[in-house]
């Protein structure tokens, strides 16, 4: 009896001693996306340092800066001793991650190109920062709801579309960004999505060439996406008045803010499948 009480209690101590020492993990976050994926993993708390932008959730704008997703003050994040620093795969340039791994730093890379890259980041991250539960419970969730809206819109009219994320120079976005896979979740086809680079630079006449059925616009420089875009009236989207505006921080930002994001994408295709059909029967728009 008193030898099994003695193993219960070490057993107990060495759960607290994980505990405590994995409270202790520091973290410093590269990018606003992965600063917003450790709150949401349930690792908010760790983070001691952050780059500029990182400002979701609220708790957030209150961490300290060390630069921003192109230059990153090197002495400060040493000084700083973090246990890890989470690296963007697409977005931390290679210089910066080298020279942090040259210093001895722990860089850990992260990719969110796709929406299941971004429960298995959550899920990563909870690994790393002592916090699985929380962020298996997060992973779970979002891929719960994006499931739902994949179910819910499998079966919709395809709508093919221009996704413009700056306007001058005009950018958009191929395949292979997760932009253009929200867009394919509520039945949209991205009509640049064989280009080659995964945020290319277009001119107007490729637009007019592609003539989309919808426009969607995450530049939040334009005020009024219509207004803008309403003197190419040639265009299908223009003449059925399909042109949207949309939140870029839940489009752009791999987090699971993306489930909102991909709400109103699916809300705002369903108006231009019904736009659409208004036109082709020759109705005004109520």
């Amino acid at each position: 009896m008193l030898r099994t009480l003695a193993w219960l209690m070490l057993c107990s101590l060495a759960t607290i001693s994980v505990a405590a020492e994995r409270a202790q993990v520091r973290i410093v976050s590269l990018a606003p996306s992965l600063t917003e994926l450790a709150f949401a993993a349930g690792a908010g708390d760790r983070i001691v340092a952050t780059v500029e932008y990182s400002d979701y959730p609220q708790a957030a704008r209150a961490i300290p800066r060390i630069g921003d997703a192109f230059r990153v003050d090197l002495e400060r994040v040493l000084e700083l001793r973090p246990d890890f620093v989470l690296a963007w795969e697409s977005g931390t340039p290679a210089a910066t991650i080298e020279r942090l791994r040259a210093l001895g730093l722990n860089v850990e890379i992260v990719s969110t190109q796709t929406l299941a890259e971004v429960s298995a980041a959550l899920r990563h991250l909870g690994e790393l920062a002592g916090t699985r539960s929380a962020a298996d419970a997060a992973a779970k969730r979002f891929e719960s709801q994006i499931a739902r809206l994949r179910e819910e819109y499998r079966d919709r009219k395809p709508v093919s579309v221009f996704v413009q994320i700056n306007d001058r120079p005009l950018y958009t976005v191929n395949g292979n960004h997760i932009i253009s896979e929200i867009a394919a979740l509520c039945g949209g086809t991205n009509v640049f999505a064989a280009l080659r680079d995964l945020a290319p630079t277009i001119g107007i006449e490729a637009v007019i060439a592609a003539n989309p059925d919808a426009i969607v616009s995450t530049d939040s420089s334009v005020t009024d996406a219509m207004a803008h875009w309403r003197r190419w009236e040639t265009l299908t989207a223009v003449r059925a008045r399909n042109v949207f505006t949309l939140p870029s921080d839940e489009l752009a930002r791999a987090t699971p803010r993306l489930v909102t994001g991909a709400r109103s994408m699916c809300r705002a295709l369903e108006t231009a499948r019904e736009n659409l059909r208004r036109t082709a029967s020759g109705l005004s728009r109520p």
